[in-house]
């Protein structure tokens, strides 16, 4: 489908999908604790996501009763394997280790699709899009403070997170080639219930009132952030996209102190300036170097087949394109 790029706008929604997903992280810890009772195995926690989310989605379908085109449901089933695996695994490692960590080594996922959007995609990341990269991964290691204790067995379950999250990035940006993003986040939150359903069968066990309300707020905060994300992705290369999500650790950070009255320390302040430091430098760049209209692959209307290669960036010595 025909999208309008619009990379200031791309930035702006995924930022806007961090906020939410961040919300989701700190339910997901509430539930897998004993703060609103017995805590609620992982996968439970997955399952309730994918339900409630599922809800929203239908429920807007029958109002709004969109267009719908033949899915690739090859594709689908890939994207909601990898972003299952990776919300469970992020769920999990919250429920273990602090809150910064798990969220801080699971943001790595936007470094893993970048290196995958080179090969797959035939995305080109030039020195900008890497400078800034590198600059979001020192803010998130800064946020991280590497201890012996922030690698323990744990934080494993908060790599595959990023692994598995970066994988799906990828996958993502194959679908908006193809189907419209209301499609896309039916599909996927359809199929994403049935596994989790399934995967759940085992370690299932009644929620309180307290927890029945916070997945179904997860829920719906997850499906906010999807709507955000799909269509932020659809209007910019999802190399361009993937640093924003670094600003989820500084949502995270932000609701620590507002809900649990923990305030970031000078650490914590300068881990989130050079974070937001790395995307501010990866808009700036991109607003000067595209005239206004062009496609963020440089060719127009992305096809429906394999999509075209980015073009490189150029030398540093050329002039920028004009401004928005």
């Amino acid at each position: 489908m025909d999208v309008r790029p619009n990379p200031p706008l791309a930035a702006a929604l995924t930022l806007l999908a961090s906020a939410f997903v961040a919300g989701t992280t700190l339910l997901a810890k509430m539930l897998g604790t004993e703060t609103l009772g017995p805590p609620l195995h992982p996968l439970q926690v997955s399952q309730g996501r994918f339900l409630f989310a599922l809800m929203a989605f239908s429920s807007a379908a029958l109002i709004l009763r969109p267009r719908l085109t033949r899915p690739a449901w090859a594709t689908h089933t890939l994207r909601v394997v990898f972003g299952w695996g990776g919300v469970s695994f992020m769920f999990a490692a919250a429920a273990f280790i602090p809150l910064s960590d798990a969220t801080a080594i699971s943001f790595l996922n936007p470094v893993v699709a970048m290196l995958l959007a080179i090969p797959l995609l035939g995305e080109k990341v030039g020195r900008w899009r890497v400078s800034a990269a590198v600059i979001a991964v020192v803010g998130a290691m800064v946020l991280l403070r590497p201890t012996p204790e922030a690698f323990q067995p744990a934080a494993l379950l908060a790599l595959g997170a990023a692994l598995s999250l970066g994988c799906e990035l990828v996958v993502i940006k194959r679908l908006t080639q193809r189907e419209g993003a209301f499609q896309i986040l039916l599909i996927n939150n359809l199929i994403g219930a049935l596994i989790a359903s399934a995967a759940a069968l085992a370690v299932w066990q009644a929620p309180t009132p307290g927890q029945w309300a916070a997945l179904a707020g997860l829920g719906l905060l997850m499906a906010a952030a999807q709507v955000c994300f799909v269509n932020a992705i659809r209007r910019a290369d999802a190399s361009f996209v993937s640093p924003f999500w670094y600003a989820t650790l500084v949502f995270a950070a932000l609701y620590d102190y507002l809900i649990f009255a923990e305030a970031p320390d000078a650490v914590s302040g300068l881990g989130a300036a050079i974070i937001v430091a790395g995307a501010a430098l990866l808009a700036w760049r991109e607003a000067r170097l595209r005239p206004s209209g062009a496609s963020p692959s440089g060719t127009g209307p992305m096809p429906l087949a394999a999509p075209p290669p980015s073009p490189p960036e150029p030398p540093e010595s050329q002039s920028p394109g004009p401004r928005r």
